[in-house]
């Protein structure tokens, strides 16, 4: 991934929210007078993500082997032009390009431009704006929004039932960025062309050949997300609001593990899955996140957004024990030991008010495929979790809350070690939201090995059923707000028709360590 470091000459604006259709630009050189279909296009949308302190990612496809130009600024305007770059976008990636900018300024709006030429010809396309904001400086308030879960259960993009709604509620709600939880795509589920509602309607899916079947190749994992990309609220959403991406099972297969997913492609040298690599490929291919140096394909890093905020994105499929949490030997993992030991050495080394651990599987909600057995001392992949807090309290590290996805119904858990088996820790708390366009599920059972509150959940009723249709408005996302003064998190659960069905304000615990510069990664 190429990166571009940019002028320091700024200037400062209020929020404005710009246009994602399609431009003319002045001072983008205009396309040469040919016809239409000589000129590259944009193929779906364009996206921001891993804003952070100083630094962002722009990702944009083309139709055909194209040159991505990409300029930014801090004005609607694009009278001043801050940065000017270009990537390739070649077969090899699907005719996709990433661009990371560096040097950005705090705080401030950044409007970005994208267009493609053609690399023989030197014709230009259409071009679009995006827009992004920049991790703010001290005093500044930060609003984000986070949840998971599309296209699952063959409930794709239905156009007289307004497609991916939620996204179109997040994108009003003005966000700073998104943190998307996991399942990005159903590469497990293909989308038929119509599906029975249980009030005897029928769901009329808008289908393509890739999501016609169970994802086996690379291209047909690639056509999962381009198939997100059909989506005008997807699009939209999008070029306004910054992605933090990280990935749970369905972007594989239906709870994988890195050795018991695999299909009769086989196994690569180094003994991981053709599947899930193939998958790995397309999801790096098509997710605006940043390429960590060597150790390109991991997703876990630690996003700082200011002083407020450092975002910690965990991996919780790449490196546990097998597909099951279970076994007589009583040991197990789920995010291994070189991961496990990064993420401690990173939350004490943070001096941000508060740490988000962005997971993408719940912790004291019992699943086989997640880290809850049921209630007693912890058991197998719950010693890992346990080792975890334990070691956040003995370095003091405080103002800790998780956020995750995957249950496909919405709730807030917390976490007390007065009503624990395993008592070692701080009290914390865990939300849960999602999906954003799946079928939604009823509430699940909690044990009591870390003691969680269900202090409010809500899903499917059993009159219902489960997986019930987007269309009946079970689908849910959640907003947090850090107030810039007080420091003040606000978390509040809301669904599809933007109603906040629960809210609780945490205040931030004093910072009992003195204040270092953290190391980012």
């Amino acid at each position: 991934m190429a990166s571009l470091r940019a002028s320091r000459a700024w200037t400062r604006r209020q929020f404005l929210v710009c246009s994602a259709s399609s431009l003319a630009i002045a001072s983008l050189a205009k396309p040469s007078i040919s016809r239409a279909a000589d000129r590259p296009q944009i193929a779906g949308g364009i996206q921001s993500g891993d804003v952070c302190d100083g630094s962002a990612v722009i990702w944009a496809r083309a139709d055909r082997p194209a040159r991505m130009q990409l300029e930014c600024s801090t004005v609607e305007s694009f009278k001043t032009i801050i940065a000017s770059v270009s990537r390739d976008a070649l077969p090899d990636a699907d005719f996709t390009a990433k661009l990371q900018l560096d040097d950005l300024p705090v705080g401030q709006d950044i409007f970005y431009r994208v267009r493609f030429d053609d690399i023989a010809t030197g014709i230009a396309g259409e071009s679009r704006i995006g827009h992004f904001r920049t991790a703010p400086a001290a005093g500044q308030s930060i609003s984000f929004v986070w949840s998971g879960d599309v296209a699952g259960q063959g409930w794709g993009i239905d156009v007289s039932r307004g497609g991916y709604r939620s996204y179109r509620t997040m994108l009003d709600n003005r966000p700073d960025f998104f943190i998307h939880s996991g399942d990005h795509i159903y590469a497990d589920c293909a989308i038929p062309s119509e599906q029975k509602l249980p009030n005897g309607e029928t769901w009329r899916n808008v289908v393509t050949e890739d999501k016609a079947e169970v994802a086996h190749t690379l291209a047909q994992f690639r056509g999962n997300y381009k198939y997100n990309h059909l989506d005008e609220h997807f699009r939209a959403f999008h070029a306004q609001v910054p992605m933090f991406a990280q990935w749970d099972d369905h972007e594989v297969t239906n709870d994988w593990s890195p050795i018991g997913s695999y299909d009769e492609a086989g196994f690569e040298d180094d003994g991981t899955p053709r599947l899930a690599a193939r998958a790995r490929r397309a999801f790096f291919d098509f997710m605006p996140i940043r390429d960590i140096g060597a150790r390109m394909g991991r997703v876990y890093r630690k996003i700082g957004y200011g002083p407020l905020l450092d975002v910690f994105m965990i991996d919780m499929r790449s490196y546990r024990d097998e597909t099951w949490n279970k076994g007589d030997d009583h040991r197990g993992w789920i995010l291994g030991a070189k991961q496990l030991a990064w993420l401690k050495r990173e939350l004490a080394a943070s001096r941000a008010t508060w740490k988000v651990i962005a997971a993408d599987l719940p912790i004291g909600l019992v699943s086989l495929d997640a880290v809850a057995l049921g209630d007693g001392a912890p058991d197998r992949r719950e010693h890992e979790i346990a080792d975890l807090l334990s070691a956040i309290k003995r370095a003091d590290v405080r103002n800790i809350v998780w956020l995750t996805a995957d249950m496909h119904y919405t709730a807030a858990h917390y976490y007390d070690p007065n009503k624990a088996q395993f008592q070692d820790f701080e009290p914390f708390w865990e939300f849960v939201s999602g999906p954003l366009h799946a079928g939604t599920w009823s509430p699940g059972e909690l044990d009591n090995t870390f003691g969680p509150v269900a202090m409010y959940q809500y899903g499917c009723s059993e009159a219902q059923g489960d997986n019930l249709a987007p269309c009946f408005g079970l689908q849910f996302f959640g907003r947090v707000d850090i107030d810039g003064a007080s420091g003040v998190m606000t978390v509040t659960l809301k669904d599809v028709d933007n109603r906040d069905l629960w809210s609780v304000d945490i205040e931030p615990q004093p910072q009992a360590r003195p204040a270092v510069v953290a190391q980012h990664s």
